[in-house]
């Protein structure tokens, strides 16, 4: 019964609120529809999974609204053959979604026992994804170059560490805003050693801690 009526509630929300707002890219909304939202979300909120919202999760983190997540997803512009740092694993959604396009995806988390749930999940449900627990904001040079870099948390500034690690025409997606509740999502394409800044559309995501982002 439930499987139906989560079925049911996936097909409403891409339908609805993904591709009614301009989602278009078919390996995007094919992720979306072969990836459950509700194996991501903490125990109570399944029924919300697929909700037009953000959801609480442990540490005082989110799991994305959709939309955004199908947003930043889509504007990667990836083929399946691209090496992927994120950075935020958070409820390990986001990153899901990019391993089932193909990608050779890496995440970061700061907090363990998002690491921990997330990396049960992954387990779960046979993902190939490398974790780490640590920094994001100093991202992870062992494993770098990346084609894309995509970070699920609000910065305060770019962090340079971050874009050291892009490859040759590699580009970063980050939240950057002076607030710690509001932020402008930003493209940042490394091209000949120099950084091209190109700013996309508000946004509102939890303050990215580290080194290179907000302080504690």
């Amino acid at each position: 019964m439930m499987f139906g009526k989560y079925n049911r509630l996936k097909k409403n929300m891409i339908e609805t609120q993904l591709i009614a707002r301009g989602i278009s890219d078919g390996k995007v909304l094919n992720a979306f529809n072969l990836i459950e939202r509700h194996h991501f979300v903490d125990d109570g909120f399944e029924q919300k999974a697929y909700d037009d919202s953000a959801l609480p999760i442990s540490s005082g983190q989110t799991i994305s609204q959709p939309f955004m997540v199908a947003y930043m997803t889509e504007k990667l512009e990836l083929t399946g053959s691209e090496k992927v740092l994120e950075i935020g694993t958070g409820s390990g959604f986001q990153v899901a979604i990019l391993e089932n396009m193909g990608c050779q995806v890496f995440t970061i988390e700061r907090h363990q026992n998002l690491f921990l749930s997330s990396k049960r999940r992954f387990e779960a449900q046979g993902l190939n994804i490398e974790q780490r627990l640590g920094d994001g904001t100093l991202g992870w040079a062992d494993k770098a170059p990346f084609d894309r870099i995509i970070l699920t948390a609000g910065a305060p500034n770019i962090p340079l560490k971050l874009c050291e690690q892009l490859s040759e025409n590699g580009f970063m997606l980050i939240p950057v805003g002076e607030g710690k509740n509001k932020q402008i999502l930003t493209k940042i394409t490394k091209q000949n050693n120099q950084f091209i800044k190109e700013e996309l559309v508000e946004c509102a995501f939890v303050p990215l801690i580290g080194e290179e982002g907000w302080k504690n």
